[in-house]
């Protein structure tokens, strides 16, 4: 799945998505499978949502590739295509290999300028990364 519209103004899912997709995702990341009635329930715990409005969203992230539907009887259900931590890795992945290809070292340096503000562990697997990376070269 390619998001075409990187929000960097905004925080979390939304970065990604629209509100009320971003809602509906983790809705659904949170659940197996659901119909568009059961989401817009879980919607109005928040706040109230017209069933086409919410059916209107869903169709649209068919369209983009993140849900699936499922017919039963008369009933359409709802399903990620892939997990929560699935979709975060595949998005960061494809926006630093973007990064990289337009701006190259610039990236690179500024995400080792920003590396004394993570936790140790972190830096520990981007040594032990860098350390595989080296020896493979080399063979």
């Amino acid at each position: 799945m390619n998001i075409k519209n990187f929000r960097y103004g905004e925080a979390g899912l939304n970065r990604f998505f629209g509100p009320l997709e971003a809602k509906i995702m983790e809705i659904l990341w949170g659940a197996d499978e659901l119909s568009i009635k059961d989401v817009q329930k879980r919607l109005e715990q928040e706040k109230p949502h017209n069933f086409n409005t919410v059916m209107t969203v869903m169709t649209r992230l068919i369209d983009k590739g993140v849900l699936q539907k499922r017919v039963e009887g008369r009933l359409s259900l709802f399903r990620p295509i892939q997990s929560k931590e699935s979709f975060i890795e595949e998005q960061s992945k494809k926006l630093t290999e973007n990064l990289l290809d337009e701006f190259g070292g610039v990236v690179i340096n500024h995400m080792i300028d920003v590396l004394d503000e993570v936790d140790k562990s972190l830096l520990d697997k981007l040594e032990h990364k860098i350390q595989q990376l080296k020896k493979e070269q080399s063979s």
